[in-house]
């Protein structure tokens, strides 16, 4: 399989899984339930998934007044891109 394939379909998989997870930590919030860990969020933004938790945040309205996570997020969108271009331009290559 072509391992431009496998980054694409990895990097879709996790945005979908960390816009969900913004999605059921709110879900959660308003009932009072145990939530998912700030530590976990910023997992799937550091593993390539920030633009989804980012939309998570801005479409639920979760997490937008906590300062962490308005600058973090952002600035680990700007990580994820430089890390797939470094992935794309020097790794590919390599393994190829």
């Amino acid at each position: 399989m072509n391992l431009y394939l496998i980054l694409g379909i990895y990097i879709v998989v996790i945005n979908i899984f960390g816009f969900l997870a913004m999605k059921l930590d709110k879900e959660l919030a308003k009932k009072h339930m145990w939530r998912i860990s700030e530590k976990a969020l910023f997992s799937f933004a550091l593993f390539l998934g920030a633009p989804g938790v980012l939309a998570g945040m801005y479409t639920f309205r979760h997490k937008t007044k906590h300062t962490t996570f308005v600058v973090l997020v952002p600035t680990l969108i700007i990580c994820n891109i430089i890390c797939i271009y470094l992935i794309i331009t020097k790794l590919f290559p390599i393994i190829q």
